[in-house]
């Protein structure tokens, strides 16, 4: 009988959990105890899962029947036969990969890993770390012996934030295993419950860097569009323009200028250019797109004072609306969001800044980067407005009446307000 515990119940491995628990026993595993208690009540508070099709899938204990149970309890896991990691792979504030988290779900796991068992890992990493630096913790916590007493697997995790089109089952997913019959073992998992379908890689490793390039290059090519959106400023040409006339040709690849935030695409370049590193080879493509998307809040900020100034704004105690804080647009995610980059080179110039953001949640926001934001518009006007990301309830707003004088700045970072803006991207 298949029992599966899924470790890390975020963005990740909440609908990976539901998915999985409507043919299968589950348990779904966090040390958050607060996000347990919610979770129980149907309510997720990363908005990927609504309360209904929650609710469907709970079950009040653990058991061997179909359903979830979630928990915060370690011996609810340990009747369970196959496991699946999907705890986040931040950076540190040097850029170099943290696996720390890994680390620690690898020591959960060994403590109730039994013969037989499978360890599945989700989180993105660069090629090697699930055999080189996961499953030796494994073996040290639990003493058995891998691919004789215990397999492993990976299939990475290709969740879009927010997105309710492109759900779990409907992405398809790539899947390995240790050796050829666990490969064969996990991909048939998953194969299960995924309609989209499986592409069963010949390695774990195969199955690594598979994930870590999709972002890298998707990085890359917006890299070069945010490169281009610089030069066609300085030239006084319309960026979107460009890209919509050069659209028209079959093969145009449709990448959009903008900050290149969240959990993946701003941090997985930097794991594959730390392999690369230490096998002696200095990635310049990568890490040169990786230098010019990092640079675009501190350009986007520039931008945004050398408007004021032409407009005769006075910038020192200037009054600015920022609207989101979010790494991307109807979404509640705001790890790694580049917003922030861009919040920091304005406050240097000594303006007092707003932050409005509905989907936000304000005590996060402060936890992770220590910046106040609110989630009910104010009722004020401002020298400055920057549309920063591209909520819907931002689209249906009059700018009009959010501006204090004719003379105010609306600054479009998305290039979604057309003639409503006074400059962006």
């Amino acid at each position: 009988m298949i029992k599966i515990a899924i470790i890390g119940l975020g963005y990740v491995g909440t609908p990976l959990a539901r998915l999985f628990a409507t043919k299968y026993p589950v348990v779904g595993f966090d040390i958050n105890q607060k996000r347990i208690e919610a979770l129980k009540k149907g309510i997720d508070s990363t908005l990927e899962l609504d309360k209904e099709s929650l609710l469907s899938v709970l079950v009040e204990k653990p058991s061997d029947n179909v359903g979830l149970y979630c928990s915060a309890d370690l011996e609810d896991i340990r009747d369970c036969n196959y496991y699946i990691v999907t705890v986040p792979t931040p950076v540190d504030k040097h850029n170099r990969p943290d696996l720390d988290p890994l680390y620690r779900s690898s020591e959960t796991v060994g403590k109730v890993l039994k013969k037989g068992d499978t360890v599945i890992y989700e989180s993105t990493v660069y090629p090697g770390v699930t055999e080189e630096e996961c499953v030796p913790v494994l073996e040290r916590i639990s003493g058995l012996k891998f691919n004789e007493d215990f397999f492993a697997g990976y299939s990475p995790e290709r969740i879009n934030p927010g997105d309710k089109e492109h759900t779990v089952d409907k992405i398809l997913k790539i899947t390995s295993g240790s050796t050829p019959e666990t490969g064969h073992a996990v991909n048939a998992l998953y194969q299960s419950v995924i309609t989209a379908g499986t592409h069963l890689a010949p390695s774990i490793k195969v199955a690594e860097a598979a994930k870590v390039i999709e972002n890298s290059q998707r990085d890359i090519n917006i890299a070069f569009v945010n490169e281009l959106a610089k030069i066609f400023n300085l030239l006084e040409i319309d960026t979107h323009a460009v890209l919509e006339a050069a659209g028209t040709k079959w093969n145009f690849l449709n990448f959009k200028p903008g900050l290149v935030g969240g959990h993946c695409i701003g941090v997985d370049p930097y794991y594959l250019a730390q392999k690369a590193q230490e096998k002696g080879y200095n990635p310049e493509i990568i890490l040169a797109g990786r230098r010019l998307n990092d640079s675009m809040g501190e350009y986007i900020a520039t931008q945004v004072v050398k408007l004021m100034i032409k407009n005769g704004i006075i910038v020192n105690d200037a009054h600015l609306l920022m609207l989101g804080i979010t790494f991307k647009e109807n979404c509640p995610d705001v790890r790694n969001t580049k917003i922030v980059d861009v919040i920091h080179a304005l406050s240097e110039y000594g303006m007092q800044i707003i932050i409005y953001d509905p989907w936000a949640n304000p005590e996060e926001v402060m936890q992770e980067y220590g910046i106040t934001t609110t989630a009910v518009l104010p009722e004020d006007t401002f020298d400055t407005i920057i549309l920063g990301v591209a909520h819907d309830e931002f689209l249906k707003l009059d700018f009009d009446q959010l501006k204090s004088t004719e003379k105010s700045v609306v600054y479009d970072v998305k290039g979604v307000l057309g003639r409503k803006s006074d400059g962006g991207l």
